[in-house]
C-alpha cells in the first residue's frame, strides 16, 4: 500500500498501526467473549440478537474512538460536539444487560488505551464472575414449591383439619389469601407451601380433591421470586 496513506494520519507523533490493529483485535475478542457469556447465562423473556450483536461491536468502537482521541485535544472537543447531535435511546429491560454494556465500554476504553494486559485479565475476570453467579444462582429466594388455592366450603374454625393435611406434606405453609364468602359459609383460601417432597404433589392435591369442605382446588407451581 502506499506511503501516502499511511502517512495521511496527521499526528503529534506516528500510528504504530500494528498495536492500532492489536487494540481493535483484543477489543473484537473481548465482546465475543462478553457475547458468549451473555448468550449462555440470559434468562428471561427479552433476549435480543441485536443486543448480542451491540455486545462484540461497542468494544471496539470504544477502542477506536480513544485511538482516534488520543494526544489530540482538538479531535476529542470535535467528537463531543458530534455525540451532542446523534441520541441513542434505548431501554434495557434487564438490569444486568446494563452490567454488560458497562463492561464492553471497559474493555473497549483498555484496549484503546493499549493496556491488553488489563484488558484480558479484566475480560477473564468479569466472565467468571458472571458465569459464577449463574451456575451458583447467587440472589435466588425460592420459599416456596407450590401456590394451592382451595375453595372451602365449610366454616373457618374448621379449617385445623385441613392444615394438619397440608402440614403433613409440607415442611412450611403461609396462608397468603383468605377471601370469605358472603351468602355462605366458607372461603376461598390460597396457601404456599415448601413440599417435603416435591415429587409427591399430586398426591397431596389427590387427597385436598377428596376432603370433606373442599370443592375446588388448583394447583401453581411456585417461580423463583424476582423483583417487581
Amino acid at each position: 500500500m502506499p506511503d501516502w496513506f499511511f502517512k495521511g494520519d496527521f499526528v503529534v507523533s506516528p500510528v504504530d498501526y500494528r498495536l492500532l490493529l492489536l487494540s481493535l483485535l483484543l477489543s473484537f475478542s473481548c465482546g465475543q467473549v462478553l457475547a458468549w457469556v451473555y448468550m449462555a447465562t440470559h434468562s428471561g423473556l427479552s433476549y435480543s440478537r441485536s443486543f448480542v450483536n451491540s455486545l462484540i461491536m461497542m468494544p471496539v468502537l470504544v477502542s477506536l474512538v480513544l485511538m482516534v482521541l488520543s494526544n489530540n485535544i482538538v479531535t476529542a472537543f470535535g467528537l463531543m460536539a458530534v455525540l451532542a447531535i446523534v441520541r441513542f435511546r434505548n431501554v434495557l429491560r434487564d438490569t444486568l444487560d446494563t452490567t454488560f454494556v458497562l463492561a464492553a465500554i471497559v474493555l473497549g476504553m483498555a484496549c484503546g488505551a493499549q493496556r491488553y494486559a488489563t484488558a484480558a485479565l479484566g475480560c477473564a475476570f468479569v466472565s467468571g464472575i458472571i458465569l459464577y453467579l449463574h451456575a451458583s444462582a447467587f440472589g435466588v429466594r425460592k420459599r416456596y414449591d407450590v401456590i394451592v388455592n382451595i375453595q372451602w366450603e365449610r366454616s373457618l374454625g374448621e379449617l385445623g383439619d385441613l392444615v394438619r393435611l397440608l402440614g403433613r406434606h409440607s415442611q412450611r405453609s403461609h396462608c397468603a389469601s383468605q377471601r370469605i364468602h358472603e351468602n355462605r359459609p366458607g372461603a376461598d383460601l390460597s396457601y404456599r407451601l415448601l413440599l417435603r417432597d416435591p415429587n409427591r404433589s399430586e398426591l397431596m392435591l389427590s387427597e385436598l380433591r377428596g376432603f370433606p369442605g373442599v370443592t375446588r382446588v388448583t394447583s401453581i407451581v411456585a417461580e423463583d421470586e424476582s423483583e417487581v
